[in-house]
C-alpha cells in the first residue's frame, strides 16, 4: 500500500489576518510560509518520498522545495482560477460585487462570471493525481492548493462539492491518504509535530530570512542571553531560551515585531517560544524568567555587540519623537534596569553593565 501526503502550500507574502480571493496570482510565500516550508522538509523528508508533484505556482514551488525529490511541475495542479476576482482582498470585492458576494453566503460554490468552477477543477484534478501515480512508484507528495485539496478530498471521501469547504486545510498541513488500487483518506489536515529544539529555530531562522544584519543580531541576542542564564543560581529552560532568542526577530521588519513574530510562531505551533518573543520587546512582569532574560539580553546588544544598558538606551531614546514614543522608552528602560539590578543581586556581581 502506498502513501501520498497531500500537502497545501504555506503562507502566501500577505499579512497573516489577510482575506485574499488568491487563484492563478503568482505570490511567493511570505517569511511565515517559508517556516512552514522548512517544518514540513524537516517533518517529512526522512519518509522516503519517490516523488513530489508541484502545482507550477511560486508558493507551491518554494513549498516543495524542502521535501528532497526535485519536484515535477503538474500544470492541471494549479489553483482555481478566480476571473475578475483573482488577487483581490475580499473587502474589495465585497464593495465592487455586492450582490455576487451576498449570494455566496446560500451558494458556497458561487464564482463570478469568467472563473473556473469547483467542478472544473475536479475534472482536472483527479487526471492529474492519477498521473503522478502512475508515473511513480512508492510513497509521494503532492503540493498543491486549497481548492485543489478540497475537490480532490470530495471526491475521495464521496462528499458532494457542495458540502466540502470543511475539506480545505490550513496553510503548511497536509493530509495521509492510503493508495490500494482507490485512494482512501487516512488522516487529514495534520501539522508537522518537532520538538522546537535550537537546530529546528537556527532553521526556521534561515528559511524567515530577515536580513543579515538580523541573523547577527539574532545570534548575538541568543549568545548573551545564555551567558546570563549560565551565570544566574536558577533553574532556567536554557532550550526555550536559546530557541526563543533566535527567532525573536524573525518579523523584524514589520511594525509591532514582537506581537507579528509571537503570532507567526503560534501558528507554526510554538506558544511556549512565543510567549518570550512577545515580551522581547516591552517587558511588563515581575518574575525573573525566561522572557525577562531575552528581553534584556536583546537590551544589551545593539546590532551584533554587547553594549552597556546606558548606551542601547541613549541611542535607541534619540528615535522617540512623540510624546507616547517617549513614555514607551522610559517604560523599557525602567523594566530593564530593575531586571538588572535582579540579576547582578543574586549573582553578586555585575553580569549586565
Amino acid at each position: 500500500m502506498r502513501t501520498v501526503y497531500l500537502i497545501r502550500h504555506g503562507h502566501p507574502d500577505f499579512p497573516l489576518n489577510a482575506h485574499v480571493c488568491l487563484g492563478r496570482t503568482d505570490t511567493p510565500l511570505g517569511p511565515l510560509g517559508r517556516m512552514q516550508a522548512c517544518l514540513l522538509g524537516e517533518g517529512l523528508r526522512d519518509l522516503g518520498l519517490t516523488a513530489v508533484c508541484a502545482s507550477p505556482l511560486t508558493r507551491c514551488r518554494e513549498t516543495a522545495a524542502p521535501l528532497g525529490p526535485e519536484p515535477i511541475l503538474v500544470d492541471a495542479l494549479a489553483e482555481q482560477d478566480m476571473g475578475p476576482w483573482d488577487g483581490l482582498d475580499f473587502t474589495e470585492i465585497r464593495e465592487r460585487w455586492p450582490d455576487l458576494y451576498a449570494r455566496r453566503a446560500g451558494e458556497p460554490l458561487l464564482v463570478p462570471p469568467g472563473a473556473e468552477t469547483l467542478e472544473q477543477v475536479r475534472r482536472r484534478v483527479i487526471p492529474a493525481v492519477e498521473e503522478c501515480l502512475q508515473s511513480s512508484g512508492g510513497d509521494i507528495a503532492i503540493v498543491a492548493h486549497a481548492s485543489v485539496i478540497q475537490a480532490l478530498l470530495a471526491e475521495v471521501c464521496g462528499i458532494p462539492l457542495e458540502e466540502s469547504r470543511p475539506l480545505r486545510p490550513p496553510y503548511g498541513s497536509y493530509a495521509k491518504l492510503r493508495c490500494d488500487g482507490a485512494l482512501y483518506l487516512d488522516e487529514q489536515k495534520l501539522l508537522p509535530q518537532l520538538p522546537l529544539t535550537p537546530d529546528l529555530a537556527e532553521k526556521l531562522l534561515q528559511a524567515a530570512d530577515p536580513g543579515e544584519r538580523v541573523l547577527a543580531h539574532s545570534r548575538a541576542v541568543t549568545a548573551e542571553a545564555l551567558r546570563i542564564a549560565q551565570a544566574l543560581p536558577m533553574e532556567l529552560d536554557t532550550k526555550l531560551l536559546r530557541s526563543a532568542a533566535l527567532l525573536h526577530d524573525t518579523a523584524r521588519r514589520e511594525p509591532e515585531h514582537a506581537r507579528l513574530g509571537a503570532a507567526w510562531l503560534r501558528e507554526l505551533g510554538y506558544p511556549e517560544a512565543a510567549d518570550l518573543i512577545e515580551q522581547h520587546h516591552d517587558f511588563g512582569g515581575e518574575e525573573l524568567n525566561e522572557a525577562a532574560i531575552l528581553y534584556i539580553a536583546d537590551k544589551c546588544i545593539r546590532e551584533d555587540r554587547r553594549v552597556s544598558l546606558a548606551r542601547r538606551f541613549a541611542g535607541s531614546e534619540e528615535r522617540c519623537k512623540t510624546p507616547e514614543a517617549k513614555a514607551a522608552h522610559a517604560r523599557r528602560l525602567a523594566a530593564a534596569k530593575r531586571i538588572q539590578a535582579r540579576i547582578n543581586g543574586l549573582c553578586g556581581r555585575q553580569v549586565i553593565n
